[in-house]
């Protein structure tokens, strides 16, 4: 069974979005720059390494490569059973399972990130990561010290962040190796994310929260707090903020995904942070990361034939590596072409109908073997139309 995650602030990379230009699901940058009243376009391809730093632009500009990444690979038809999201990527599965919109997501992730960023600056702080060391003998690390320091993030065997004022974090870090850890690597980022300094941009975030509406997620989603999935809308709306100043439990979020029956874990989105902590976490795992266009054909490929990371085939509901899927560009009413009928032939760029005034193309070459949205129907952004298999 496959989990689709999804990852948080510090997978990003100047020009990620540049392989996604000419693809269709490249549309939903526009999308993204209306909800949020930024330039997405710019972060995504134009933003260098300091401009992606700042943590209400590394936010946005990762969300959204994970949307486009997540539209991509749901035009295949590839599915998940479950979805988990590393810190800000909780907002990513969240709406990847139908939670929230894809333009409350925005929103939502544009104030996550400007919160973060008041509150950073307000109150410095830093982060660090510890290796070789127990979980518990991390949090004894951090307890020795008379100062601000705690675990922000678990995020695999033998790899813990901590998170606090430089200070303490240094003292923590002398524990840490008196502990026995092999080492301490400081991380560059610009405030203490997952601990009680994120405790203003918490309650700034809940005021957007509760402007959201938040439903039941249609597919199970686990949650960083607890590790545990939620199917209530009412339960996210308080985990939400409860995340900003509670650590991520990542790994337990793993060995509760593969206990579920997960086995194949897709990351969808910038770098592959998420695919290695898989691969160390959970043995005999399929790990497979996806953040271009390429790497979605090299998933069906991977997919289609048994062919994975580990050697093992990938046994699961939800999947299907032949079948394609045309979908909305835009919310509106559905009119399709006379001609699209089952047994129909498309190409890639062919007219298949309009929502609105808006028309949908077939990305994909294929046979259409289902017509999923009515004539007259109001369909939503990315909503299936139409269901293929591919030549």
């Amino acid at each position: 069974m496959i989990a689709f995650t999804f990852p948080g602030q510090g997978s990003q990379a100047p020009a990620m979005g540049e392989p996604w230009r000419a693809h269709p699901s490249w549309e939903l940058v526009t999308e993204a720059s209306d909800a949020s009243g930024r330039d997405v376009a710019a972060l995504l391809l134009d933003a260098d390494a300091e401009e992606l730093k700042q943590t209400r632009n590394s936010q946005l500009a990762t969300f959204v490569h994970s949307m486009i990444v997540l539209d991509a690979v749901e035009r295949t038809g590839v599915e998940p059973a479950f979805h988990a999201g590393h810190s800000l990527g909780e907002y990513s599965a969240l709406t990847a399972a139908g939670a929230i919109s894809f333009e409350d997501g925005v929103r939502l992730v544009t104030e996550r990130g400007n919160a973060m960023q008041a509150a950073a600056d307000s109150q410095f702080g830093t982060m660090a990561a510890v290796l070789g060391l127990d979980d518990d003998q991390v949090d004894v690390a951090c307890s020795r010290v008379d100062g601000d320091v705690w675990v922000a993030n678990y995020n695999a065997p033998g790899q813990v962040v901590i998170a606090g004022a430089p200070e303490a974090i240094e003292l923590a870090s002398a524990e840490a190796k008196e502990l026995g850890a092999k080492r301490v690597l400081p991380i560059k980022v610009g405030g203490a994310f997952h601990t009680p300094f994120m405790g203003q941009a918490r309650d700034r975030l809940r005021k957007a929260i509760a402007d959201t509406d938040i439903r039941d997620p249609n597919r199970p989603v686990f949650a960083n707090v607890d590790a545990l999935p939620h199917p209530s809308g009412e339960d996210w709306s308080s985990l939400m903020g409860a995340q900003l100043t509670s650590p991520v439990r990542w790994r337990q979020t793993l060995h509760n995904l593969n206990e579920a029956g997960a086995t194949c874990f897709l990351e969808l989105g910038p770098g592959t942070v998420l695919t290695g902590m898989a691969k160390r976490t959970i043995k005999g795992s399929t790990t497979i990361g996806v953040n271009t266009p390429g790497d979605v054909d090299q998933l069906l490929e991977q997919l289609s034939g048994g062919a994975t990371t580990t050697g093992g085939a990938v046994e699961g509901e939800f999947l299907s590596a032949v079948e394609r899927l045309v979908v909305s560009p835009s919310t509106g009413v559905f009119q399709p072409l006379d001609s699209l009928t089952d047994g129909l032939d498309v190409s890639p760029g062919d007219l298949v109908g309009h929502v609105g005034d808006h028309e949908v193309r077939s990305p994909f070459t294929g046979s259409v073997q289902g017509v999923l949205a009515l004539a007259g129907e109001r369909v939503t952004t990315s909503q299936p139309i139409a269901w293929l298999r591919s030549h």
